[in-house]
């Protein structure tokens, strides 16, 4: 069993992803953060524990040598020699590189003096909700990342101003430590991550009383996000550099700013078109007639032929959603919607009653009346 269970830290499952393991740290480093907690020993403790956790599960590499190992020390954590394993007793070669089995039998010199060095920070995501008619536009906004950042009194150094880290008495440096073990089988040499400096190669003696040492402290950052016209849900951005910050003198990671467009009273959208449902009526399509329709910039005139058919789509171009590259628009389909009336006067009933005899319909035969037929022609019920 692991020394830690930095699952259990985290509060997250054995097979979370990268993102659910982000968002557990977040989280957590908020709540215990000694900013937060001035004066708890317990919170502090817990703060570094956490930052433990994230540190190990957050690097595929630490992960798996946990996960295999109960450690995340380098490669020979569990590593049982000869003898009752798999493949001959060759078990604990399981994933090892040449580099790996040869510093066992010979000594280490492929590792010796590699220490834990500059490492980029941890990308970051952002889910953004805009409207339609921001889409079709374009807009900036303006969100707020909370993330880490190189502590801005030591620079990230974590040592207090004026003071600089420094060279781990235990590794000489190295960040690893060499455990020689001498046997029947031959020498072998156990390579881990050094304990005094944590694989740094440098320790600190006077820490930075603001990020007590960590380096970094947990920020909000407020960005001016620009969402290019046209965006679809679905669509990221990538703002490079917005991330959290890196390790050790790494770069900054990159944030993603994930868009979703709600939904429109109006209008549904199907890529760079746009759909318009047009209520119409029966004499509309009979007879013809010329219907103001809405668009996302002003009203525009549909002409409507006589005889046209229920649901039928009339198609106007470039009067849908701009194209994302920059090349013109989409189109406005506007699909007709019979609407029969459930209700008519004495007048109207025998206004349709003489159409219906001049085009030599029988009425009422069935107990229907011709409204009735009417509905269920253009798909209503009673």
């Amino acid at each position: 069993m692991p020394e830690k269970d930095y699952y259990k830290i985290l509060g997250v499952s054995k097979d979370a992803g990268e993102e659910e393991i982000k968002k557990a740290y977040r989280k957590l480093a908020h709540k215990y953060h000694p900013d937060v907690n001035k004066g708890d020993a317990g919170a502090e403790e817990k703060f570094k524990e956490i930052k433990e956790a994230y540190d190990v599960l957050s690097d595929p590499q630490k992960r798996d040598r946990y996960d295999r190992f109960g450690t995340a020390d380098e490669q020979f954590a569990g590593f049982g020699g000869f003898g009752g394993g798999r493949q001959g007793g060759f078990e604990g070669f399981s994933g090892m590189g040449f580099e790996d089995i040869f510093d066992a039998f010979f000594g280490g010199g492929f590792r010796q003096g590699r220490s834990q060095g500059p490492r980029r920070g941890n990308d970051l995501r952002y889910d953004l909700e805009i409207t339609l008619e921001e889409a079709y536009h374009g807009v900036n906004k303006e969100v707020v990342i909370p993330r880490t950042e190189n502590c801005s009194d030591c620079g990230g150094s974590g040592a207090r101003k004026g003071s600089s880290p420094e060279v781990c008495s235990v590794c000489n440096g190295a960040g690893q430590e060499q455990t020689v073990r001498n046997t029947a089988y031959g020498r072998f040499v156990n390579v881990q991550t050094c304990r005094s400096c944590r694989g740094a190669g440098k320790v600190i003696r006077d820490p930075c009383p603001k990020c007590r040492g960590e380096g970094q402290v947990v920020q909000e950052r407020r960005l001016d996000i620009k969402i290019p016209a046209g965006f679809d849900t679905g669509m990221r951005l990538k703002v490079s550099g917005e991330g959290e910050a890196g390790y050790r003198g790494g770069p900054q990671g990159d944030l993603f700013v994930y868009v979703t467009v709600r939904k429109h009273k109006l209008f549904k959208r199907d890529g760079s078109n746009l759909i318009y449902e047009l209520p119409v009526s029966f004499t509309q399509l009979t007879l013809g007639s010329d219907v103001e329709i809405p668009t996302m910039e002003e009203e525009t005139v549909l002409h409507i032929p006589e005889g046209t058919q229920p649901d039928q789509v009339f198609r106007l171009k470039g009067k849908g959603m701009p194209q994302v590259r920059g090349f013109g628009k989409g189109d406005l389909k506007v699909r007709l919607k019979p609407q029969v009336p459930k209700r008519l006067n004495k007048e109207q009933k025998e206004a349709l009653a003489e159409f219906a005899r001049l085009s030599g319909e029988k009425i009422s035969d069935d107990g229907k009346g011709f409204v009735d037929r009417v509905r269920e022609a253009f798909g209503g019920g009673k």
